[in-house]
């Protein structure tokens, strides 16, 4: 089974136990995950219906029952990976939430100077804490999901308390967490994106984009324990109904059209008027060196009559933010629109056939129904073309016609 994380307002852990019981896991599995872990005298949990904004979700609530007299001691992550080895779970499920606890000490360790050894989790090795991550695992074992594909992560500023005192939002731990994830800021001052939840995401998530395509099985609603107020004006008291603090899942299995590739992609934009046209070359060459997917041109007609084109560059959202600079230093321009763009490509590779004048790339795209198309790399051609004086086209469709016999002759490239 597929599970699509829809993160429009933010995700903790227990926003994310509270998506999969609003998605049909029964509250009797998370229980077993407590007994499973030793715990059941130490920490209860409930979850009952509450009301975010406009929409309805499951709260899951953890309570704590201390032992002894004092709070439940910090744990460092020896103990929490003892504890879960010691666990009746499945092996499947130990081995997830131990990789999760591996990165969030390797994470800590890295902020804090220290050893992942030496680090005492505070906040996420509490108890409930330690119930999410591996409540979250062990429910998505429970309910068959394989696979795991999350939508970018909101981030928020503000500042958090912590037990090492007031820290900035996005947390550092959270921001450590979610390196290489693509994320997209939100007008909130609130922490919207816990370390909890940005381990489970980061590290159980196989790729970030939109939904993929899926038949639609079930969804569910995790609820946050805050209201997120929205500004809808220019003053600070200006506020709209509040964001749903809720998480969102969607469980169901993919179809046959899933083996396309999708991606949420950053489109930059601009307006030229005024620049020469030499400029452009060495632009694009630019643009392309410094991450750019594709560069092109559209012209246009602006005010007072001008002729003009808009560059557009397409870019993955990591590189995104120095493409703009490039394209505010190197062109004309005073300003560059960007907005999310979703693509669906075919998965691709490249392979080598021989032509009589020596060797050609030929890129090699599969549709969703199995069938293959490719087309020859057009600067191999225009070598060989120029090294033995013959027309490019010849050349272009030697290459073709290679790939072509030996497709047909399903002998190995």
């Amino acid at each position: 089974m597929l599970a699509y994380f829809d993160i429009f307002a933010g995700i903790s852990g227990d926003m994310v136990l509270g998506a999969l019981v609003d998605a049909g896991l029964p509250l009797a599995a998370l229980e077993e995950t407590i007994a499973a872990l030793g715990l059941s005298k130490e920490i209860t949990i409930t979850a009952h219906p509450v009301r975010k904004g406009s929409l309805m979700g499951t709260k899951v609530d953890l309570e704590c029952h201390p032992s002894g007299p004092s709070d439940p001691p910090q744990r460092g992550l020896k103990e929490i990976l003892a504890l879960i080895r010691g666990s009746a779970l499945p092996a499947q499920v130990q081995a997830s939430a131990s990789r999760i606890f591996q990165r969030l000490g390797e994470a800590e360790a890295a902020l804090h100077g220290t050893s992942p050894e030496e680090v005492h989790f505070h906040e996420v090795g509490a108890l409930d804490a330690l119930v999410d991550i591996v409540g979250a695992v062990a429910g998505l074992h429970a309910l068959g999901v394989t696979r795991i594909v999350s939508s970018p992560v909101p981030l928020s500023r503000g500042c958090v308390r912590s037990a090492h005192g007031a820290l900035p939002a996005p947390a550092p731990a959270t921001l450590a967490l979610l390196a290489g994830c693509p994320i997209y800021g939100i007008d909130l001052d609130l922490e919207n994106v816990t370390p909890t939840g940005a381990a489970l995401i980061s590290t159980l998530a196989e790729s970030f984009g939109p939904i993929p395509t899926m038949v639609l099985q079930r969804t569910g609603h995790g609820a946050g324990s805050l209201d997120f107020p929205i500004k809808v004006g220019s003053s600070a008291k200006d506020y709209g109904a509040p964001i749903p603090n809720l998480l969102r899942l969607f469980l169901g299995e993919e179809t046959a059209s899933s083996g396309l590739q999708a991606e949420t992609l950053s489109l930059l934009s601009t307006n030229i008027d005024d620049m020469p046209g030499e400029w452009f070359g060495p632009l694009f060459d630019q643009l392309l060196a410094a991450g750019a997917l594709d560069v092109w041109l559209a012209q246009v007609q602006m005010k007072k009559n001008r002729p003009a084109v808009v560059i557009h560059v397409l870019a993955e959202p990591l590189t995104a933010p120095g493409l703009r600079l490039l394209l505010l230093r190197e062109t004309t321009t005073l300003g560059v629109r960007e907005e999310r763009v979703s693509r669906w490509s075919l998965p691709r590779e490249i392979r080598r056939v021989l032509t009589p004048w020596g060797e050609v790339r030929v890129k090699v795209a599969r549709l969703p129904d199995g069938s293959e198309k490719g087309n020859p790399e057009f600067e191999d051609c225009r070598r060989l073309a120029e090294a033995h004086q013959v027309p490019l086209r010849e050349v272009y469709q030697a290459a073709l016609q290679s790939h072509r016999a030996r497709a047909e002759q399903k002998e190995p490239f």
